[in-house]
């Protein structure tokens, strides 16, 4: 009887397909190809040598897991963030939170600037958005600030006109309502 025949090697194999299911089925089939081959070519005939055979392939867990893991990281799904700010509905709020602190400096000073502290705290803080996405966040959340700051200094140097005004005024709406529809984009996907 050849290896590859033996009732142990059929057990292994399947045992090897089995743990190996989330392979891509290429990957998969040249697994089982190279386990077979390794197999074939030590030439065990007898139980005991089809057994060291084995053995010295490995347990399938074992082999599967490090096939898995050789895997690259696109094919395996990212898992789903987890923790007290990690819901779509939070997410929600954590995405329009600074933007509405950065807007609302203009009504209130003091509130705006709370609002967008705790806003800005919390976007770092949820799972949900990567550094990219939590950058751009806090950039146009800061915006209208950064724009009235820059309107105060234009204004008390007297080159701030009725153009330049409703600029900032179209700019300070415009920018952090486009990074809340950045960050709520990528909550989606």
């Amino acid at each position: 009887m050849n290896a590859i025949d033996h009732p142990l090697v059929a057990a292994y194999l399947d045992s090897v397909a089995r743990e190996t299911a989330a392979l891509p089925a290429d990957r998969r089939a040249e697994l089982l190809a190279d386990l077979r081959e390794h197999i074939e070519v030590s030439d065990a005939r007898d139980d005991a040598g089809i057994r060291a055979v084995l053995a010295e392939l490995g347990d399938p867990r074992t082999v599967a897991a490090s096939a898995l893991a050789e895997e690259e990281p696109r094919a395996v799904a990212a898992p789903a963030p987890t923790g007290p700010l990690s819901g779509r509905q939070v997410g929600r709020l954590v995405a329009v939170l600074p933007a509405l602190g950065g807007m609302l400096v203009l009504a209130s000073p003091f509130a705006g600037a709370l609002v967008l502290a705790i806003g800005l705290a919390l976007l770092w803080r949820t799972p949900l958005w990567d550094a990219r996405h939590k950058r751009i966040g806090t950039a146009t959340a800061v915006a209208v600030p950064a724009l009235l700051l820059l309107g105060g200094l234009l204004l008390a140097g007297g080159r701030l006109g009725p153009v330049e005004v409703l600029l900032i005024g179209v700019f300070g709406l415009a920018v952090p309502v486009s990074g809340v529809l950045v960050l709520l984009r990528a909550l989606r996907d």
